[in-house]
């Protein structure tokens, strides 16, 4: 890298590194079925948010052109258009089985991973060609789990319509995940005062029957469960704070002390594609969290070293494995509450800039209070 680095330099670094762990996460694929109206784009949207719906119709993926795979980042969902489940299964399960047999020649990213078959549960009935398709589709291999859709829920009691429904459906013994009916309300109705619910518990399931191989693309996707994204982020952490304690067991002459800033710029696209944020945001939000306005190498290392205890008299000196630990620890945790904020929709003007003086303000306020643990967890022992 070069000796005083600048905004574009590590714009450009943290792009191509951006680029880097997103190949790396891959992709999970979902395909989704059910009659229409039963709300499938909504209960989508609701754990992946709407970057799918964007997206339009998708890519057609077998001859017939009733099946489309929409993508976005680390998320494929593969759905019909044209067909109707119950009346069109044959042509639904023969395009299916042509896109599944295909693609298992393809790499993981490429292949069909978990099933959501959804019934609403306002229709009242599950009919005997519902239980066919889903029969239909577990015999190709791919897991299925079972959806009711908004199911209105007030407290804890669901309603015994709904309950009702559930129970006959499990009764058929379908080959679905652990027999069960996965009961769900996508989206709030404050009018009939129903809160939305089953979310959390859907995403389990769906973790629970997808390959290990896409999950860290699953928790990249996912937009209602942080404390997945926290654990792959604090790995992330962990990963880079130990490369930077190595780096430092023999010790750097502080005017070097920019080598450390592409291992934290990878660090930091890491956790940026874990929280789903965009290419551009992420890449905006990190020049304001790290102020690399100025330079992103020595000047910026040594503000933020001077906040770490017992550090800021090394200058003209040299920095060693606890130092250069903290300080990657420090950053690692500060960019992550950034991308917290970023993901909850914080950290932007009214009119939906990002707002880089608050920006700056969180990761140093996070690093501050990180940096003051001399040793981080991740250096003990």
């Amino acid at each position: 890298m070069p000796d005083s680095p600048t905004e574009s330099w590590f714009a450009d670094t943290f792009r191509n590194a951006w680029e880097n762990e997103q190949r790396k996460l891959g992709r999970f694929n979902l395909a989704i079925f059910g009659k229409t109206g039963v709300g499938k784009s909504t209960l989508v949207n609701a754990i992946f948010g709407d970057e799918i719906a964007a997206t339009g119709i998708g890519e057609p993926v077998t001859r017939e052109e009733h099946l489309y795979l929409h993508t976005s980042g680390t998320l494929g969902v593969l759905d019909t258009r044209g067909l109707e489940v119950g009346v069109d299964n044959d042509a639904i399960i023969a395009e299916v089985a042509d896109h599944v047999t295909r693609m298992r020649r393809r790499p993981l990213a490429e292949q069909v991973h978990v099933a959501w078959f959804c019934v609403r549960a306002g229709d009242r009935r599950f009919e005997d060609t519902e239980a066919d398709f889903v029969r239909e589709l577990a015999r190709l291999g791919v897991p299925v789990l079972l959806v009711m859709t908004q199911v209105p829920r007030i407290d804890d009691a669901v309603h015994p319509d709904a309950l009702e429904l559930a129970s006959r459906i499990e009764a058929l013994e379908l080959p679905i995940h652990r027999g069960h009916v996965y009961p769900t309300m996508a989206a709030a109705d404050p009018f009939a005062r129903l809160e939305a619910h089953g979310l959390q518990e859907l995403l389990d399931a769906t973790f629970r029957c997808a390959p290990d191989g896409v999950a860290h693309a699953i928790t990249a996707a996912q937009r209602i469960d942080l404390a997945r994204k926290r654990k792959r982020a604090g790995d992330a952490i962990k990963l880079a704070t130990s490369a930077a304690g190595t780096a430092g067991a023999s010790p750097i002459p502080f005017s070097d002390a920019a080598v450390l800033v592409p291992l934290q710029i990878t660090m930091m696209a890491s956790i940026a594609n874990t929280y789903g944020l965009s290419l551009e945001r992420s890449t905006a939000a990190s020049l304001a969290a790290t102020a690399a306005a100025t330079v992103a190498g020595r000047s910026a290392v040594t503000s933020l070293l001077k906040l770490i205890p017992g550090a800021g008299t090394i200058v003209g000196g040299s920095i060693n494995a606890a130092v250069a630990g903290t300080l990657t620890y420090a950053v690692g945790h500060a960019w992550t509450r950034v991308c917290e904020r970023l993901t909850a929709g914080d950290l932007q003007t009214v009119a939906g800039a990002l707002d880089s003086a608050t920006i700056r303000r969180v990761f140093m306020d996070e690093f501050t209070k990180r940096a003051k643990r001399r040793t981080p967890p991740e250096l003990d022992g």
